[in-house]
Parts: C-alpha cells; structure tokens; sequence
C-alpha cells in the first residue's frame, strides 16, 4: 500500500509514542499522560491506525501504536460492552480504522502481523459478520494469492485468532469456504514453506475444536460437514508424517505438531473418522513416533541442552523439540483412551510401552539443572509439569487403565527389558547405563497404584514386589556421589511398593534413608531419601528405628537451615512423620525442635505454604505424649504481644499467629485454654471488631469458634464479670453478621454460631429473635456461595433444636421480615433449596438433609404458600455465546416446596446409593434393581423386596459408612462439627425412617409429591422403603 502522509497531527502522535519508550521515567509518564488524554479525542484511533500502516516508520513505534490501538478499541469501539468508556468511536473513523488494519495485514514484519492481527480481531469480536461483511472474503482473497506470500501469512495469522471467537452460527459457513484454500496450502508443499502450512494447518485446528464443542448438540451435522473433508486431510497429515522427524528443524516439529492437534479433535469429535480411516495414518503416526526418539535422545538425553528450547516464532507458538514430543504423548493418550481406536494399536501396546519408557530419561539438562538447584529437582517431582516425563508417564498410565491385563502385562514385560539393556550398557562401561534404569523406575513407580491393584486382583501373575527387589538390590553397592538420581529414584520406588517389598529390603532402604539426612550426599539423594522416610516411617517398627531416632531428628533440624523454597516443604514434611513415629525420641528432642520451628514459622509468615507445614509440626509435637504442656508454654507468651498489639506487627503475623492458635487449642486440656484465654481472647475479641484484614478476621473467628467449643460453659466464668465473655462473644458475632461488611470478612461466621448455639444455649436462647433477623440479612448481602451455605446449616441446626417444635420454629421465621420476599421463611427455603446440592462435607449434609424432613414432616400450611425454584430448563440451542448469555440466562420451573424437598431428599439418597455402588462393586445387582423398576405410581406397592439379597439394616449401615468415607475423603470436616451428637447421625436410616412414617401417615400427600420426582428419584426412594 502507499505510505501515509505524516500531518502535524500526526507527528505529534509519533512525537508521544517515541516518548512513552523514553528511559526517563518521567518522560515516559508525560507522555503516557499524553496519550490517555489524546484518546478521548476524536480521530486517536485513526491516528493509531496511521502510525501502525505507515511503513516508513520505525518497527517499534508501528508495533506499539498496533498494541495500543487493540487497547483503544476495547474501550471505546462498542457502547454496551462491560469494558467501554466514553467517548465512543464514530461510524466513520471506524471504517477508516477497518480499512487501513486490512491494508496492512502483507507486512513483511511478522510481529507487526500479528499485532494488526490481535487489532483486526478486536474488532471484528464486535463488528463482524454484520457490520464487516467484507472482512472473510477480504482474508480468503489475502491467503490464496500465491505472489504475496506476506500477505498469505496476515491472513492466516488474522484467521487464526478470528477462529477463536467463532460460534455456531458463523462456523458451518466458514468451514466449506474456508478449508478448501487451508487445504490448497498444505497441500502445496512446493509453494508453500513449512511455516505457512503450519499456519494454516493452526487454524485448520481452530475451527475444528470449535465443531468439536458444536457437536455436543449439533453431532450430526458436524459429522455432515467434516465427513467429505476428513480423507483428503488424511491423506495430508499423512504425507506430513510418514517422513522421519529431522534433527534441528523447528519448522518441521512445528507442522506435526498442529497435525498432531488436529487429529486429536478428530478422534475424540466426529463420529465419521472410523478405524478405517484411522489406518491411513497409523503407519506414518508410528514412523514419526519412532523416529522422534532418536532425535530426542540425541538432542535432549544425550545433548547439553535442547538449543530451541523456550524459543517461540513470531506469532508466540512454541518451537522447542519438547513441546512436539509432549503434543505427540498426548495424541497418543487419545488414541488409548478411546475405546473404537484402541484396539486399532492393541497388537503394538508392548511396543509403545517399550518406547515410551526410553522418552522417561533424564535429560543432560536436568541432570545440570537438579544438580545445581535441589529445589528444581522436588519442584519438578512433586507438580505435574509440562515435560515429556510426565507425558510419558500419563500415556503409561492410560495403558495400565485402558488395556487391563494386556497393558499391565506390557508395561512389566517392557520395563524388565529396559533394565536388563541398562545392566548390559554398565557392563560394558557405559557413563550414563543408569539413565534406562532410572526411567524404568520412575516408569513403575508413577504407576505404582495401577500395578499394585493388578497384582492383587489377579490381573497380572508378576509379583511386583519381586520384580522390584530384584531391580533395586542390582545396584544397592552403587556409589551415592556418581548416580545420585539413580540413587533418590531407588529410594522413591521401595517407598512407593513399600507394601509389596520383603521386610528385609524395608528395613534397609529405611534406615539407609535415615543415615543419608546426615551425610554429605548430593542434595538429589537427601530429597530420594527424605520422601522414602516420609512413606516408610509411618509403618516402621519401633525397635528397628528407636536407636536412629534422635539422630535423625537432629540431621533434619540441621537440614532445615539449609533448605529453602520446594526443599524445605519436603523436609518439614519428612521432620513431622518422624516426630509421628519418635515417640520418647520426640519428647526428648522437644526442647530443641520447637523453637527451631516456631523461629522459621516466623521467618516464612509470608508464605502460607511453609506456615501450614510448620504449624503441622508443631501439632505433631503437641500430640506426642508430654509435649502439650510445654509447646503452649512457648507459644503463648510470643503471639500474647503480637494479638494485643496487631498494628504494630509485620504483614501477616497477626493472623499467622491466630491460625497457629486455633492449632493449639484443638483437643486442648481445659487449663491450656484457660491460659489462652487469659493471654489472648481479649485481644481476638478486639481483632474481630476493628480489624478490617480480612485474613485476621477468619482465624480470629476460628479462634473464637475453639475457645467455645473446648471452653463450654466454662468459658463464662473466666472473664472479670460473668457477663463480660458473653457479651463480648454477641458484640463480634454482631460485627461478622454485619450486612455490610464484605463477605470475606464473614466467611467463617457459621462455624462459630454455630459453637454458641451447641455449647451456650441457654444464653443464645435469649437472643435467638435477633440472631435469626442478622442470620438474613447477612445471607442476602452474601456474595459468597460458601458463606450463604454455612448460614444455611445454622438454620439448619436450630430447626433440630427446636424439635419437636417445630412448627414454633417456622411460625417464628415468619414474624421476620426479608428484604424481597413475603418473610423470612420464604427467603431461607428460596435459598436453602437452591444451596442444598451444593452443600459439601458429611457433617453438613447430614444436619441440612434431615433438617429438610423435619421441616417436610411438619405439614405447615406455609409449606404450601409458594413455590422455589425447580430445574433447569434448557432454552438455548447451540454454543451458548455471551451474546446469548446476555439475551436468553438461564431458566427453571417452579415447584411447590414440598415438592423440591422431597426432590432434595431423593437426590441425597441417589448420593449414598452411589457410594455403596462404587464402594462395593456390585454394579449388576443395581442394574437389576433398575431392570425390574416397574412404572407404577404407587411407591408403596412395590415396597417388599430387599436390595442386593441382605437385610435391609445391613443395606442401610452399608450406605452410612459408604457416604461417609466418601465425605470424608473429599472434605475433612472441621473438628468443631465432631462435639455434635448430629454428627453420629447415619443419614440412610434417618431418611428410610423418615420415608416410611411419612408416606405412611398421609398416603395421597406423598404419592402426590411423588408425582413431581424423575425415575431416578422415585427408584431412590423405592431402595429406602424396600428394608
């Protein structure tokens, strides 16, 4: 295009740019000034636009009036948008705007490409299709000129980021028009350099993804519109693959692996794509698998370091040899998981396995990198990093699960193989023989769960114990300081298969471990060894370690100096089992091991991490048999000062001291709480009605929630009057049920109402009218679900208490008044029926669930007055877009209350029934119980047969303990909810119960609100009132 004539105007725009780059601070916020100003103007955005498609200009000032003019559409192109500011930007500026973007999109600067790009799909998220028709054919005009090769990468590059706004409308008419001159460039490999085809190959991937999301709903028509394409790009992704990966050629990993992303949205979207076509490209998928081995080993494992690592091309993709072989996993992964294409490789999974493991290597990079930085080392074992270790050791992970006795028969039978190479490369002195082994064994033990279940169930006749034993005790005389990962990976494997390994082995690896804390090993041996004490020592022998015990104590307080970051959570972690398992020798080492802990505590109080693990220590100490006592005697004269003089401490002190507190008094002898109490309670008190950190206000309110509940009635008498602890206690449970104290600051209000009304109830009695008044209007200026639903249980809990009255209860709600609704009842069911699904732990469900009955069994006439909200009908088609959001949200039916009660109630039994299911395995026997389900209306009629051939009390008491190690497995209930006799509760008797007595005493009534459940409700209520 021809240069654009530079004004005055102008200049002083380029002038502004130029100085918003300027070193000088001061310079540069002028001229930021300037431009914030200037935007409110008319003609800034066609000024930006100037600037960027004037190709006489510096690359930089182009590139950054680009970046600010994506900024500037933002905000100013669409009025109604949640992101616009005044002024708007006038219909002729914007297709000044439109115009020179498109102009610009065959810059030869590929960076400037992309940022016009980002500005183009700006605006065409508000303006196209219908106020920019001409932008699409514009693009396809643009790709498929084979003289501007420029251009043909704007076009792509605009395209590629336009794709990711697409919906379901735009989609179907795209893709017919589109794909064919995408597939005109990849398929022209003379014209078109690996580059461009990627490019067009990434946006190949976009659309696809989004018919992938399409075809939720629209399926056959997805399939409708792919099923002619999908040979013909085969036949291509095939081309692309069947050649050898090539060393050093980020271009060419680079195209396989936008193949690679596009077949995996084939697999897993379009019904079409059948084995048939699959076989097309198994044999060059295959070639390109095999072949990328030895350039990573090369490049990777055998090389310093990848030398395109980290390194991206000029739109941001990423180019490394990693990235592809990661995308190649999980390509793979797909494959596996899928059960039509699964058995398509079933006859080569002792291959796949076989390479896989040898891509699980350390490569020379990390050994320099975990070598220099321990810290790398844990961090990159403990998280799930974006490596081909880990990728490698998923794809493994879904062949143990996906290919059942085959799969784990490969995975063995490839890992013995892997180590018998290795022990033949040391025998024939190779340096790195140990890199196969370590992989072999970092194979097993990231599958160590899978290989143990399969062993035990009979799907493999291996003893993976055996198999183990005979893999580490081969190399237990090698040298710690020559093969340190060799030697932390045989610490990390014993622990992992410590239940299947021979004591002899354990107790070996055990007390090797605890002599390595306190040597002079390579850091990478002391993590090994610090993780195999962690696992080991909780099952160890007493006599076998008791004489090791304050030796290893000692070494790891000593190792806590030196560590910091990742290592030091490892060792805190590793000190607290050892603490568990000391017995005398943690009583004995008490003295030395607290302070220690209690001064890093305070060194790290910035770090909420390193705090927690801390504070487990120190609640190790505090429950090892004399050290209570003594721990409170030096945790309480140092957070003393720091609670009565909050302002005055570092960010964090305050409320990491509350929180270390609440620790103390858990389970806390009745003398500690009261010198807690004298020490601290004033000042908590002061911390929950001034302080405004929200942090300090949560544990402070913990804290209050603990004093409660270990004090009792106790608590009363200990201040300087006897009303002075109850009104203390009432003046901040005023303070956090204030309507208009931010919701974060509340969070843990329920917990510690709901200790006053278990433990002071005479007193709370007093006050229940205005409880009740602050409980609404705390929940109806919630804007947190979690605080609505622990306000919830408190209602929750006073309607047991109220039992057997109540109806008084009821009649009570009623007399209060909430903002919106008839009354309070009204508003606490609204809410309470639309929360109850969501409600998490067993304690909760169990007080929630029959509070509901209790309520339902009432019959009260206010029951029947209105009605809540039902499910969820789905009155939008398609993708639901934000424009579609805004203009059709969500809708619900409306039901009787009674009604959704009964509804919730099926729901919770559903729950339970669930649990048995999984918990037992008898999966036939509920699929029996389902078959013979008959329609009939009268729930009663077919109450005679007993589920699952056992007595009903049987049934019952195995779903009581099903739901609630499942509850406890995801939720740890707050040691507050134990002291509550609900607590014992076993919520599938309570609901059969329930059932039985109600559908017994009104007949019609309950056959009546039976009439509004679904099937899977009705046969939920069925099982309960078959016992």
């Amino acid at each position: 295009m021809a240069n654009v004539a530079v004004d005055k105007d102008q200049q002083w725009l380029m002038n502004c740019l130029s100085a918003s780059l300027d070193p000088n601070q001061e310079v540069r916020s002028f001229a930021e000034a300037s431009l914030d100003q200037a935007s409110l103007q008319p003609g800034f955005g066609r000024g930006l636009s100037q600037v960027a498609a004037n190709r006489d200009l510096p690359f930089g000032l182009r590139q950054l009036a680009a970046l600010i003019l994506k900024q500037f559409i933002r905000k100013h192109w669409q009025e109604g948008d949640e992101s616009f500011q005044p002024p708007a930007v006038s219909s002729d500026e914007k297709a000044v705007i439109r115009g020179l973007l498109l102009s610009t999109l065959d810059d030869p600067n590929r960076k400037l490409c992309t940022a016009i790009s980002m500005a183009v799909a700006a605006i065409a998220v508000y303006d196209w299709p219908e106020s920019w028709p001409d932008l699409l054919p514009f693009l396809l005009k643009l790709i498929g000129d084979q003289t501007s090769m420029n251009g043909v990468h704007g076009g792509l590059r605009c395209l590629a980021l336009l794709s990711g706004d697409l919906d379901d409308m735009m989609i179907p008419t795209l893709v017919p028009v589109l794909f064919p001159c995408l597939y005109n460039i990849v398929s022209s490999s003379q014209t078109y350099n690996k580059y461009l085809r990627t490019k067009a190959l990434s946006v190949v991937y976009a659309c696809t993804s989004m018919l992938g999301t399409m075809s939720g709903v629209y399926q056959v028509e997805t399939n409708a519109l792919m099923e002619p394409m999908l040979k013909p790009w085969l036949d291509q992704f095939s081309f692309i693959l069947e050649h050898p990966v090539q060393p050093e050629d980020t271009d060419d990993w680079s195209i396989r692996m936008e193949v690679l992303k596009c077949l995996n949205q084939f697999v897993q979207n379009f019904p079409s794509f059948n084995e048939s076509l699959f076989m097309v490209i198994v044999g060059p998928l295959w070639q390109t698998f095999v072949s990328s081995l030895s350039v990573y080993t090369r490049s990777s494992i055998e090389g310093t370091e990848d030398p395109y690592e980290g390194s991206y091309d000029s739109d941001g993709a990423e180019k490394s040899l990693d990235s592809f072989v990661i995308q190649l996993f999980e390509f793979l992964l797909t494959i596996v998981g899928s059960t039509k294409f699964v058995q398509v490789v079933a006859n080569n999974i002792a291959d796949l396995v076989y390479y896989t493991i040898a891509f699980l290597q350390v490569t020379e990079q990390q050994v320099h990198t975990w070598s220099m930085d321990a810290n790398q080392f844990v961090a990159d074992e403990d998280d799930v990093t974006y490596s081909c270790r880990v990728s490698g050791a998923l794809l493994l992970e879904e062949v143990a699960t996906c290919c059942g006795g085959d799969g784990i028969d490969a995975i063995i039978n490839a890992a013995s193989k892997r180590f018998s190479e290795s022990q033949q490369e040391k025998a024939v002195g190779s340096v790195v023989w140990w890199r196969m082994k370590e992989a072999t064994l970092f194979a097993l033990a990231s599958l160590s769960e899978q290989l143990l279940e399969a062993e035990v169930s009979g799907l493999t006749k291996v003893s993976i114990g055996n198999l183990l034993e005979h893999m580490i005790t081969e190399d237990m005389g090698i040298g710690v300081h020559e093969y340190p990962f060799l030697y932390a990976r045989m610490f990390i494997s014993v622990a992992k298969f410590s239940s299947v390994m021979s004591s002899g082995i354990l107790e070996h690896f055990l007390l090797a471990a605890m002599k390595t804390i306190g040597m002079d090993v390579p850091p990478a041996v002391k993590v090994g060894a610090c993780r195999a004490l962690s696992q080991l020592l909780p099952e160890a022998n007493k006599s076998t370690i008791e004489s090791q015990m304050m030796g290893l104590l000692s070494s790891l307080t000593d190792l806590l100096h030196r560590a910091s970051d990742e290592t030091l959570h490892l060792v805190l972690e590793t000190l607290q089992a050892a603490i568990k398992a000391g017995h005398e020798s943690s009583a004995s080492a008490e003295p030395i091991i607290s302070p220690i802990i209690l001064n890093m505590w305070v060194l790290h109080i910035s770090d909420p991490f390193i705090c927690i693990d801390a504070i487990e220590v120190l609640e190790a100490i505090k429950n090892t048999p004399g050290c209570f006592l003594p721990l409170a005697s030096r945790i309480l004269p140092y957070i003393g000062p720091v609670l009565n003089k909050p302002q005055q401490q570092p960010n964090g002190l305050v409320a990491g001291s509350l929180d270390l507190l609440t620790m103390l008094l858990k389970n806390a002898p009745t003398d500690v709480i009261k010198a807690a109490y004298d020490v601290c309670f004033d000042a908590i008190i002061r911390i929950v009605l001034e302080s405004d950190d929200h942090s300090e206000m949560q544990n402070a309110t913990e804290c209050l929630a603990s004093f409660v509940s270990g004090g009792r009635q106790e608590v009363l008498s200990w201040g300087s009057d006897s009303g002075f602890t109850m009104r203390s206690l009432l003046d901040a449970a005023s303070r956090l049920l204030d309507p208009d104290l931010e919701s974060s600051g509340s969070l843990f209000v329920g917990s510690y109402i709901l200790q006053l009304i278990l433990h002071l109830p005479s007193q709370m009695g007093q006050h229940i009218q205005n409880l009740i008044f602050a409980l609404v209007r705390r929940m109806q200026s919630a804007s947190i679900e979690g605080l609505r639903s622990s306000l919830l249980l408190i209602f929750a809990r006073l309607i047991h208490l109220s039992a057997p009255n109540v109806e008084q209860f009821i009649n009570l709600l009623m007399t209060i008044p909430a903002e919106g609704y008839q009354n309070a009842f009204v508003y606490v069911m609204s809410e309470w029926t639309k929360q109850q699904g969501e409600i998490q732990g067993a304690y909760q469900i169990k007080v929630t669930t029959s509070a509901l009955a209790l309520l339902l069994s009432t019959r009260h006439p206010e029951l029947t007055n209105f009605n809540v909200q039902g499910h969820l009908i789905k009155s939008i088609s398609g993708i639901t877009t934000r424009s579609k959001a805004k203009s059709a949200p969500d809708q619900w039916t409306i039901v009787p209350l009674p009604a959704k009660i009964l509804a919730l109630l099926a729901d919770a039994l559903i729950e339970i029934q669930e649990q048995v299911r999984e918990a037992e395995d008898e999966d036939s026997d509920w699929e029996e119980i389902h078959g013979d389900m008959d329609s009939d209306k009268d729930l009663l009629s077919s109450a005679v047969a007993t589920p699952f051939g056992r007595s009903g009390h049987e049934h019952l008491e195995a779903m009581a303990k099903a739901f609630n190690e499942n509850q406890e497995d995801e939720y740890e209930d707050n040691i507050l909810s134990v002291t509550d006799p609900l607590n014992e509760l076993n919520l599938a008797n309570y609901l059969a119960d329930f059932l039985s007595k109600f559908s017994q005493s009104d007949r019609q009534l309950f056959d009546n609100l039976c009439q509004c459940l679904t099937r899977a409700q009705q046969d939920a209520i069925k099982i309960a009132l078959n016992r």
